[in-house]
């Protein structure tokens, strides 16, 4: 299970707030790690969040018996290889409706074939997959080991129109 992830955003505050409205949730500051960092609460049974550090943040490893810390990269990548599927109690339409609201793109896609996500791009660089009731509902059915290991078995997916 996860508890939490963080991400980098180039508007922390805004972006927290998207995600927090996802949810139905909260968004406030989130000092501990880099200054200028917001945090996303889903409000939920898990207390699951998303940090949002300001774009360019690092984290490394310190040395000796220290916490890890937070770096800024001058010149960072805007796109990142990390990304997290989130369940949402909006309908499709409200999603949609955010992202419009935001500026920012958001599609519906099938993965595989198997279940629905919407494609849910923060800042037109991190993508969340947002899981409407109906979307969750499919994941859940399709993504325990059994049916991954079923699936791999039957070779690759069609490829998504």
């Amino acid at each position: 299970m996860i508890h939490h992830i963080s991400i980098a955003a180039r508007d922390p505050q805004r972006v927290a707030g998207a995600i927090a409205a996802l949810w139905r949730g909260a968004a406030l500051p989130f000092p501990p790690v880099a200054k200028g960092s917001w945090v996303a609460f889903a409000d939920d049974d898990r207390n699951t969040t998303i940090e949002v550090y300001p774009f360019g943040t690092e984290l490394k490893p310190a040395e000796g018996d220290a916490d890890g810390e937070a770096v800024t990269n001058a010149a960072p990548s805007p796109y990142v290889a990390t990304h997290a599927a989130v369940a949402s109690p909006l309908t499709q339409e409200e999603v949609m409706a955010l992202a419009r609201e935001q500026g920012w793109t958001a599609k519906y896609r099938r993965r595989g074939g198997r279940f629905g996500v919407i494609e849910f791009w923060l800042e037109e660089t991190v993508m969340l997959e947002v899981l409407t009731a109906e979307m969750q509902a499919e994941y859940l059915a399709f993504m325990t080991p059994a049916n991954w290991r079923q699936a791999l078995a039957a070779g690759p997916p069609a490829a998504a129109p």
